[in-house]
């Protein structure tokens, strides 16, 4: 397992399509921290598998709070962003996060245990009412970091 590959083996990734639906839980959960990926294989595959790691920084690294910006929450690398040519190559994450029922969210709230979060339920049901709404932002969001001067997604034509 190792937690880099160079660009050259970025294509023997068999799973490179998932860094497009963790870009898109990411934003959703304002991730603070650059994603973080190892990647594995065993001792006779050519291919490797990305397996996404660390996400201690999610709701803006346990602040609760939401400050997006466009570079927050992406791999390092834009190669693993390469095949990206519009909306289908976030699915099926991004319909996912955006058709996730409000119970669901507040089901799995509730089986949260109060130690994790000091049993402040009103600071929880503040974090749950955000995720909520944060649903109807994640394509903005995508869109921002499309926009920002790293260009990730060479495939994806910008309309004129």
């Amino acid at each position: 397992m190792c937690e880099f590959l160079d660009a050259d083996l970025l294509n023997r990734v068999r799973n490179i399509e998932t860094f497009a639906g963790m870009l898109a839980i990411d934003k959703w959960t304002c991730n603070a921290d650059g994603r973080q990926a190892a990647f594995w294989k065993k001792s006779r595959e050519k291919k490797f598998s990305a397996t996404f790691i660390d996400q201690g920084y999610c709701f803006n690294a346990g602040e609760w709070t939401f400050p997006d910006f466009p570079l927050r929450g992406v791999y390092p690398r834009n190669e693993v962003y390469a095949r990206v040519n519009g909306w289908e190559s976030f699915e099926p994450w991004l319909s996912r996060v955006e058709k996730l029922s409000d119970e669901a969210i507040w089901r799995v709230a509730g089986e949260i245990p109060p130690a994790w979060y000091g049993g402040l339920w009103d600071e929880l049901e503040l974090l749950v009412k955000h995720l909520i709404e944060r649903k109807s932002v994640v394509r903005e969001l995508i869109l921002a970091f499309r926009g920002s001067p790293r260009r990730p997604f060479p495939q994806w034509p910008y309309e004129s």
